[in-house]
């Protein structure tokens, strides 16, 4: 059997997030500290002072440096590629954890190896009673490829009154917070670094799934997201990666025969969203949905 030197990596992902570090690292440390916890900041390439601050102030933490941003999928392939445990925890840097995180989500897991990966549940940090864009309580899509989740479908964001508080099957794990067996990120290729941010973790879960394994929400443990950290909504850059990396999905993952008219019909819904955009007058949003459209041709 093969032999890990830690039981549980938890990596946070840093790109100049020093204010994010200040405000969330004393909790992880402090809900963390478990035995066969590592916990590690991989830093981004940032030109902040992130590195300064965790080397005085946390030097408890171990400490990846990558010479640049890679983009959430290239630093988190590069700084898991250097640990050796069984699971790794991917945690974005703006999330507050909380007590009992993360022993109900390891416990489901050892008890079944089929799980792959599995999420928490993931509410607002600005208003607690409601989940989280970013995962809510567990990831599912559509028939023609639109993420959704427990919680939230679209921009519409549920309270929270514990009406998904069980354990269950979903499609896919939010990378806001994912646990994920270490052989089975390396084994199945890690983060695509095509997608550079934003779905990625939806590619990966659904290879996974192809693959037999299954995917878990556990509720029993609670973290609170910013969200929007990096990368915020909103944004020309967050509208290109939305639309090109949804399509470069649907291409890796569907099956042969469902390729082409589901492929087409969303070209055809996206065209219809670029010209809402041309008719708000929202240029540079309809120049990002042509643009992705042509990054998928190429």
């Amino acid at each position: 059997m093969y032999k890990f030197n830690h039981k549980i990596s938890l990596v946070i992902l840093n790109w100049n997030g020093i204010d994010y570090l200040k405000t969330f690292l004393p909790f992880i440390i402090q809900y963390s500290n478990i035995p066969g916890v590592t916990i590690v900041v991989a830093d981004n390439g940032s030109t902040d002072d992130s590195v300064n601050y965790i080397e005085s102030h946390f030097p408890s933490i171990q400490l990846i440096c990558l010479d640049k941003n890679y983009g959430f999928t290239g630093g988190y392939n590069r700084a898991l590629q250097q640990l050796n445990s069984e699971y790794y925890i991917l945690l974005n840097s703006d999330v507050e954890v909380s007590e009992n995180w993360i022993e109900p989500v390891i416990k489901i897991m050892d008890e079944d190896t089929t799980i792959a990966a599995a999420m928490p549940k993931i509410l607002s940090y600005s208003d607690r009673h409601k989940f989280e864009y970013a995962g809510a309580s567990g990831g599912f899509i559509d028939k023609l490829g639109y993420p959704f989740c427990r919680g939230r479908i679209i921009g519409d964001i549920e309270e929270d009154k514990g009406q998904y508080n069980d354990v269950r099957d979903i499609f896919w794990a939010s990378g806001t917070a994912m646990f994920i067996r270490s052989e089975l990120f390396i084994g199945y290729g890690g983060l695509d670094e095509d997608f550079f941010a934003h779905m990625e973790e939806l590619d990966l879960c659904w290879r996974l799934k192809n693959g037999g394994y299954r995917i878990v929400v556990v509720p029993d443990s609670v973290v609170y997201h910013v969200g929007g950290g990096t990368l915020p909504n909103n944004t020309p850059r967050k509208i290109y990666l939305n639309y090109r990396n949804n399509i470069m999905l649907l291409l890796k993952n569907l099956e042969s025969i469902q390729l082409i008219p589901i492929i087409l019909t969303r070209m055809i819904l996206d065209g219809f969203s670029a010209c809402v955009y041309l008719l708000k007058m929202n240029f540079s949003f309809f120049w990002s949905v042509i643009k992705a459209h042509m990054s998928f041709y190429l």
